[in-house]
């Protein structure tokens, strides 16, 4: 087989998904509102490719040579990010048991902010 061929479309398979896919397809870009909100969509992607190919015995000197290649992309919305004008952050998953991970996660400032006051009244009172 010739390995320069093969070579040349598995490259060409390679080169179509890197089109398709770049860092601002996982950390999409930020869409800004007129009130100060910036939401960042977050994703998953998942890429495949399989490439093959032979060559053809030929009767005549010249070398034959029969290649094809496929490939497959999905993108999964995961999550958004909110940031709020006043400096809010709140992550909005996009799953069954979203409501009650976003309740854990976006109770975490609020218990470390109730964690850091505890040691600061602690050292204000020796």
């Amino acid at each position: 087989m010739s390995e320069n061929k093969l070579s040349e479309t598995m490259k060409n398979s390679i080169d179509g998904i890197k089109q398709m896919i770049d860092v601002n397809t996982i950390i999409g870009d930020p869409i800004d509102f007129p009130d100060g909100t910036h939401i960042i969509p977050v994703s998953k992607v998942s890429f495949g490719f399989g490439s093959g190919g032979s060559d053809i015995p030929a009767k005549n000197e010249k070398e034959l040579f029969g290649g094809a290649t496929g490939a497959g992309v999905s993108i999964q919305p995961l999550a958004f990010i909110v940031i709020k004008r006043d400096g809010d952050v709140k992550l909005l998953q996009m799953s069954v048991n979203a409501e009650k991970e976003n309740a854990i996660i976006n109770t975490i400032p609020e218990v470390v902010d109730k964690i850091a006051d505890i040691f600061d009244s602690k050292k204000s009172s020796d």
